[in-house]
């Protein structure tokens, strides 16, 4: 039977244009078939604007230069009118930048003038256009869509570690007890390492080639040989808030947009290190989840369980971003000679891939919101590890001078259930200077916590 092909959330194919629409539809102003219709008009406009008062200064009056501003209001003011009439177009042409080539030829006649169309994309191959509006949909995407939620996330672990920063809890190293830390310097140590993530991310300036069909600026000299094409064309480009790349063939060699997707996926990875500490904690019960509404199922079969699928939920979707982004940076800077077309069909992804990013990290913020600390648990698993201690009191032989330090504890520890009462007998046969004996004496596992306050506090998730 066939399916209902009205566009909606229910018929989308991708989960990114379907389930999660709602979380992802702030990222279809950068990367929809509509946005990329957009940026090459503006584009396009801005590149006759350029070249009319060197090609035609006649034509570079003030009443021209309005008109063509009003085709750019007019295609940005009903994107999706536009977007229509240029894919109308390139159902003929067969080409998607010639049809907005063609559109705006059309627009200048409407405007009485036609005598511009042959400025309209002169001497430019598409990628020149293209590459233009890629690096403008990536950095706009990052800066007004990712960064914001990336910082939002890097906020809630930050109090996170702030308000829980005094909260003992048992380490595991290798699955196992070990020396205690806090609650709150855990979350700390992620938004140390976002951070300067974000700061990278931040502080992309991509760039863009624009010199023609494979570089050399080819045809724009056999035109008009008088003109410096190089100063004017970095120019153009640099008026667009990017880097001008000055060697290139067809395409712009991708080098820096594969640092950014590298940087990305670095975060994203980070993120998926937190997830899965986060789920580990809930399973052992440090975490608990708040209960949801009364209908809210948590189990479609066993009634008591809340299962941690934010979380879940974000691991996935960190997962099919990572690959994709993956594949971006391997495949991208790869071209046959001096361009084949197998990047355009991947370059079409990238929204998918920010989709994807962007639903994992509102999944674990959503997760983050819901799970509080468990402090009974917390505090049992510490009363019944009295052997993490072991470390505290072979280090301060050491610095007592006590030989074999190490060793006399391994045999204490080792294989035996070490409790309170055998750990301070322990103590009580050394042979210590008293107010080392004492500081030992007064020792828990739950004030074995060095640094881990302060390091919690003090940490800041500014970029």
């Amino acid at each position: 039977m066939e399916g209902d092909t009205r566009l909606s959330p229910l018929s989308a194919l991708s989960a990114v244009d379907g389930r999660y629409q709602q979380q992802t539809q702030a990222l279809s102003a950068y990367f929809s078939e509509s946005a990329l219709i957009q940026h090459r008009i503006q584009i396009e406009l801005s590149w006759l604007k350029t070249v009319l008062p060197l090609l035609a200064a006649d034509q570079n009056t003030t009443a021209v230069i309005n008109k063509i501003d009003e085709i750019a209001a007019v295609a940005a003011a009903d994107a999706h009118t536009t977007a229509v009439a240029v894919k109308q177009i390139e159902a003929e042409t067969k080409h998607d930048v010639k049809a907005v080539e063609y559109w705006i030829g059309e627009q200048l006649t409407q405007r009485q003038l036609a005598h511009l169309c042959p400025y309209v994309h002169f001497a430019c191959t598409s990628w020149d256009i293209n590459n233009v509006a890629l690096a403008l949909q990536v950095t706009a995407a990052i800066n007004k869509v990712l960064l914001p939620a990336m910082e939002t996330l890097c906020q809630q672990l930050q109090q996170r570690a702030i308000n829980d920063a005094a909260l003992p809890m048992l380490a595991r190293t290798h699955g196992q007890p070990a020396s205690p830390t806090t609650v709150g310097k855990e979350f700390a140590n992620y938004v140390a390492r976002l951070a300067p993530r974000l700061t990278t991310l931040a502080a992309v300036s991509l760039p863009a080639k624009f010199s023609g069909a494979v570089g050399n600026y080819n045809a724009h000299l056999v035109a008009a040989a008088d003109v410096d094409w190089q100063s004017v064309n970095r120019a153009f480009v640099e008026q667009q808030g990017l880097r001008y790349s000055p060697y290139s063939t067809q395409i712009e060699p991708y080098d820096d947009i594969a640092d950014t997707f590298d940087s990305l996926r670095r975060c994203n990875t980070i993120l998926l290190d937190l997830c899965r500490d986060c789920w580990g904690y809930i399973s052992i019960e440090y975490f608990v989840q708040r209960r949801g509404s009364a209908t809210e199922t948590g189990s479609s079969t066993m009634p008591h369980k809340i299962n941690p699928i934010d979380f879940e939920n974000a691991e996935g979707n960190l997962g099919i971003a990572n690959a994709l982004l993956a594949h971006f940076s391997d495949k991208l800077p790869v071209s046959r000679w001096q361009r084949d077309l197998s990047d355009s069909t991947v370059l079409r992804a990238i929204g998918t891939a920010f989709g994807h990013t962007l639903i994992a990290w509102r999944a674990a913020a959503v997760g983050l919101d819901k799970i509080e600390v468990n402090p009974v648990k917390l505090q049992h698993d510490l009363d019944h590890n009295w052997a993490v201690l072991t470390e505290a009191i072979q280090t301060v032989l050491r610095a007592e001078g006590v030989e074999n330090a190490y060793e006399q504890l391994k045999s204490l520890s080792r294989g035996n259930t070490v409790t309170e009462e055998s750990l301070r007998a322990f103590i009580q046969t050394l042979t210590l200077r008293p107010a080392a004996k004492e500081r030992l004496l007064a020792l828990t596992p739950a004030t074995y916590c060095g640094l881990a306050e302060t390091l919690a506090k003090t940490i800041n998730s500014k970029r």
